[in-house]
Protein backbone atom coordinates (compact mmCIF):
# COMPACT_ATOMS: atom_id res chain seq x y z
CA UNK A 1 0.00 0.00 0.00
CA UNK A 2 2.75 2.33 0.90
CA UNK A 3 4.08 1.78 -2.78
CA UNK A 4 0.85 2.06 -4.02
CA UNK A 5 0.67 5.61 -2.75
CA UNK A 6 3.91 6.97 -3.55
CA UNK A 7 3.36 5.55 -7.20
CA UNK A 8 0.00 8.02 -7.35
CA UNK A 9 1.65 10.81 -5.70
CA UNK A 10 4.59 10.82 -8.20
CA UNK A 11 1.76 10.43 -11.40
CA UNK A 12 -0.74 13.24 -9.95
CA UNK A 13 2.29 15.62 -9.01
CA UNK A 14 3.55 14.68 -12.66
CA UNK A 15 0.14 15.28 -14.14
CA UNK A 16 -0.69 18.55 -12.01
CA UNK A 17 2.75 20.13 -13.45
CA UNK A 18 2.32 18.54 -17.21
CA UNK A 19 -1.10 19.83 -17.54
CA UNK A 20 -1.51 22.38 -15.21
CA UNK A 21 1.27 23.60 -13.75
CA UNK A 22 -0.44 24.13 -10.39
CA UNK A 23 -0.30 22.26 -7.60
CA UNK A 24 -4.22 22.54 -7.21
CA UNK A 25 -4.76 19.82 -9.28
CA UNK A 26 -2.21 17.90 -7.32
CA UNK A 27 -4.62 17.92 -4.24
CA UNK A 28 -7.76 17.32 -6.63
CA UNK A 29 -6.15 14.07 -7.81
CA UNK A 30 -5.47 12.87 -4.49
CA UNK A 31 -8.54 11.22 -3.87
CA UNK A 32 -8.41 9.10 -6.86
CA UNK A 33 -5.61 6.87 -4.84
CA UNK A 34 -8.89 4.87 -3.83
CA UNK A 35 -9.76 4.20 -7.73
CA UNK A 36 -5.69 3.33 -8.44
CA UNK A 37 -5.85 1.39 -5.66
CA UNK A 38 -7.87 -1.06 -6.50
CA UNK A 39 -7.17 -1.35 -9.93
CA UNK A 40 -2.86 -2.20 -8.76
CA UNK A 41 -4.01 -4.38 -6.05
CA UNK A 42 -5.99 -6.42 -8.25
CA UNK A 43 -2.79 -6.24 -10.71
CA UNK A 44 -1.40 -7.66 -7.79
CA UNK A 45 -4.04 -10.15 -6.78
CA UNK A 46 -4.23 -11.70 -10.51
CA UNK A 47 -0.50 -11.35 -11.08
CA UNK A 48 -0.33 -13.98 -7.16
CA UNK A 49 -2.99 -16.17 -8.67
CA UNK A 50 -1.50 -16.84 -12.15
CA UNK A 51 1.53 -17.81 -10.33
CA UNK A 52 -0.28 -20.18 -7.77
CA UNK A 53 -1.69 -21.73 -10.74
CA UNK A 54 1.65 -22.61 -12.22
CA UNK A 55 3.10 -23.90 -8.97
CA UNK A 56 0.44 -25.84 -8.27
CA UNK A 57 0.50 -27.30 -11.65
CA UNK A 58 4.18 -28.19 -10.68
CA UNK A 59 2.62 -29.54 -7.29
CA UNK A 60 0.34 -32.10 -8.63
CA UNK A 61 3.06 -33.23 -11.04
CA UNK A 62 4.96 -33.83 -7.65
CA UNK A 63 1.88 -35.98 -6.03
CA UNK A 64 1.88 -37.39 -8.99
CA UNK A 65 5.24 -38.67 -9.08
CA UNK A 66 4.80 -39.62 -5.18
CA UNK A 67 1.49 -41.85 -5.86
CA UNK A 68 3.16 -43.82 -8.42
CA UNK A 69 6.22 -44.58 -6.51
CA UNK A 70 3.91 -46.08 -3.78
CA UNK A 71 3.02 -43.64 -1.21
CA UNK A 72 -0.91 -43.47 -0.31
CA UNK A 73 -2.74 -39.87 -1.49
CA UNK A 74 -2.50 -37.74 1.66
CA UNK A 75 1.00 -39.63 2.02
CA UNK A 76 1.41 -37.95 -1.83
CA UNK A 77 0.35 -33.86 -0.36
CA UNK A 78 3.01 -34.24 2.01
CA UNK A 79 5.86 -35.47 -0.32
CA UNK A 80 4.82 -32.62 -2.52
CA UNK A 81 4.93 -30.39 0.19
CA UNK A 82 8.36 -30.76 1.05
CA UNK A 83 9.24 -30.96 -3.12
CA UNK A 84 7.57 -27.41 -3.41
CA UNK A 85 9.84 -26.28 -0.06
CA UNK A 86 12.81 -26.98 -1.88
CA UNK A 87 11.42 -25.54 -5.37
CA UNK A 88 10.18 -22.39 -4.83
CA UNK A 89 11.59 -21.83 -1.21
CA UNK A 90 9.90 -21.44 2.41
CA UNK A 91 7.79 -18.33 1.58
CA UNK A 92 6.43 -18.97 -2.03
CA UNK A 93 2.56 -19.00 -1.93
CA UNK A 94 2.38 -22.98 -2.63
CA UNK A 95 4.42 -23.80 -0.26
CA UNK A 96 2.40 -21.58 2.79
CA UNK A 97 -0.26 -23.62 1.14
CA UNK A 98 0.73 -26.59 1.33
CA UNK A 99 2.57 -26.29 4.71
CA UNK A 100 -0.98 -25.65 5.81
CA UNK A 101 -2.54 -28.40 4.11
CA UNK A 102 0.14 -30.67 6.11
CA UNK A 103 -0.54 -29.44 9.27
CA UNK A 104 -4.52 -30.33 8.73
CA UNK A 105 -3.63 -33.76 7.56
CA UNK A 106 -1.62 -34.47 10.77
CA UNK A 107 -5.05 -33.26 12.56
CA UNK A 108 -6.72 -36.31 10.31
CA UNK A 109 -8.88 -33.73 8.47
CA UNK A 110 -10.12 -35.83 5.11
CA UNK A 111 -8.35 -35.25 2.24
CA UNK A 112 -10.65 -33.94 -0.03
CA UNK A 113 -11.77 -31.14 2.31
CA UNK A 114 -8.15 -29.72 3.07
CA UNK A 115 -8.50 -29.37 -1.27
CA UNK A 116 -11.61 -27.61 -1.22
CA UNK A 117 -10.87 -25.31 1.69
CA UNK A 118 -7.06 -24.79 -0.33
CA UNK A 119 -9.47 -24.04 -3.46
CA UNK A 120 -11.69 -21.67 -1.58
CA UNK A 121 -8.89 -19.85 -0.14
CA UNK A 122 -7.15 -19.59 -3.62
CA UNK A 123 -10.08 -18.65 -5.86
CA UNK A 124 -8.53 -20.09 -8.95
CA UNK A 125 -10.65 -21.72 -11.33
CA UNK A 126 -8.26 -24.64 -11.78
CA UNK A 127 -8.34 -25.32 -8.07
CA UNK A 128 -11.74 -25.62 -7.93
CA UNK A 129 -11.88 -27.96 -10.78
CA UNK A 130 -9.13 -30.55 -9.12
CA UNK A 131 -11.10 -30.25 -6.06
CA UNK A 132 -14.34 -31.34 -7.78
CA UNK A 133 -13.28 -34.11 -9.44
CA UNK A 134 -10.99 -34.94 -6.66
CA UNK A 135 -13.94 -35.02 -4.01
CA UNK A 136 -15.71 -36.78 -6.25
CA UNK A 137 -13.04 -39.95 -7.11
CA UNK A 138 -12.64 -40.70 -3.62
CA UNK A 139 -16.39 -40.60 -2.53
CA UNK A 140 -16.93 -43.53 -5.60
CA UNK A 141 -13.56 -45.02 -5.60
CA UNK A 142 -11.68 -43.97 -8.92
CA UNK A 143 -8.36 -44.65 -9.68
CA UNK A 144 -6.60 -41.41 -8.19
CA UNK A 145 -3.17 -41.85 -10.00
CA UNK A 146 -5.35 -41.56 -13.08
CA UNK A 147 -7.43 -38.52 -11.64
CA UNK A 148 -4.33 -36.28 -11.06
CA UNK A 149 -2.47 -36.86 -13.77
CA UNK A 150 -5.81 -36.11 -15.79
CA UNK A 151 -5.92 -32.70 -13.78
CA UNK A 152 -2.34 -32.09 -14.67
CA UNK A 153 -2.43 -32.55 -17.71
CA UNK A 154 -5.58 -29.79 -18.21
CA UNK A 155 -3.88 -27.57 -15.81
CA UNK A 156 -0.95 -28.06 -17.97
CA UNK A 157 -2.61 -27.09 -21.47
CA UNK A 158 -4.30 -24.35 -19.68
CA UNK A 159 -1.11 -22.48 -19.21
CA UNK A 160 0.52 -23.43 -21.78
CA UNK A 161 -2.43 -21.13 -23.99
CA UNK A 162 -1.88 -18.74 -21.63
CA UNK A 163 1.77 -18.07 -22.38
CA UNK A 164 0.80 -18.52 -25.77
CA UNK A 165 -1.72 -15.14 -25.36
CA UNK A 166 1.01 -13.81 -23.22
CA UNK A 167 3.32 -14.12 -25.97
CA UNK A 168 1.31 -13.17 -28.99
CA UNK A 169 0.20 -9.67 -27.24
CA UNK A 170 3.34 -9.06 -25.20
CA UNK A 171 4.35 -6.96 -28.69
CA UNK A 172 1.25 -5.02 -28.67
CA UNK A 173 1.86 -4.56 -24.63
CA UNK A 174 4.88 -2.92 -24.72
CA UNK A 175 3.87 -0.55 -27.81
CA UNK A 176 0.47 0.71 -25.63
CA UNK A 177 2.96 0.74 -23.10
CA UNK A 178 4.74 3.30 -24.60
CA UNK A 179 1.84 5.28 -26.03
CA UNK A 180 0.57 5.77 -22.24
CA UNK A 181 4.09 7.82 -22.06
CA UNK A 182 4.07 9.54 -24.92
CA UNK A 183 1.75 12.55 -24.10
CA UNK A 184 3.51 12.78 -20.44
CA UNK A 185 7.29 13.35 -23.16
CA UNK A 186 5.90 15.36 -25.48
CA UNK A 187 4.31 17.61 -23.32
CA UNK A 188 7.38 17.96 -20.83
CA UNK A 189 9.36 18.43 -23.87
CA UNK A 190 7.68 21.42 -25.20
CA UNK A 191 7.69 23.03 -21.82
CA UNK A 192 11.52 22.54 -21.58
CA UNK A 193 12.48 23.54 -25.40
CA UNK A 194 9.42 25.79 -26.03
CA UNK A 195 7.70 26.83 -22.99
CA UNK A 196 6.17 30.14 -24.65
CA UNK A 197 4.75 28.43 -27.33
CA UNK A 198 2.36 26.46 -24.84
CA UNK A 199 2.15 29.22 -22.52
CA UNK A 200 -1.03 30.01 -23.69
CA UNK A 201 -2.88 26.81 -22.44
CA UNK A 202 -1.43 27.44 -18.45
CA UNK A 203 -2.95 29.69 -15.63
CA UNK A 204 -6.45 30.37 -17.79
CA UNK A 205 -9.42 29.18 -17.74
CA UNK A 206 -9.86 28.02 -21.57
CA UNK A 207 -6.33 26.55 -21.29
CA UNK A 208 -6.81 24.69 -17.95
CA UNK A 209 -10.51 23.58 -20.03
CA UNK A 210 -8.59 21.78 -22.66
CA UNK A 211 -6.12 20.01 -20.55
CA UNK A 212 -8.75 18.70 -18.39
CA UNK A 213 -10.51 17.06 -22.11
CA UNK A 214 -7.13 16.08 -22.95
CA UNK A 215 -6.40 14.51 -20.05
CA UNK A 216 -9.60 13.04 -19.47
CA UNK A 217 -9.63 11.35 -23.31
CA UNK A 218 -6.13 10.00 -21.97
CA UNK A 219 -7.63 7.99 -19.04
CA UNK A 220 -10.30 6.70 -21.01
CA UNK A 221 -7.68 5.44 -23.60
CA UNK A 222 -5.77 4.06 -20.68
CA UNK A 223 -9.01 2.38 -19.75
CA UNK A 224 -9.84 0.91 -22.86
CA UNK A 225 -6.09 -0.19 -23.25
CA UNK A 226 -6.16 -2.33 -20.01
CA UNK A 227 -9.60 -3.69 -20.90
CA UNK A 228 -8.40 -4.64 -24.40
CA UNK A 229 -5.35 -6.34 -22.92
CA UNK A 230 -7.44 -8.10 -19.96
CA UNK A 231 -7.40 -11.79 -21.72
CA UNK A 232 -9.09 -13.94 -19.79
CA UNK A 233 -8.91 -18.01 -20.40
Amino acid sequence: MIRILFEWLAISGAAAYIFYQSMIPFFILLPGIAVYGRYRLDQERRAKKSLLALQFRESILSVSTALNAGYSVENSFIEAYYDMKNMYGEDALITSRYRRMVMKLRDNEPIEYIIKDFAMESDIEDIYDFASVFDAAKKVGGDMTKIIKRAASNISEKIDVKREIATSVSAKRYEIRVMEIVPFGILAYLQLTSGEFISVLYHNVTGAALMTGALTVYTAGFIMAEKILDIEV
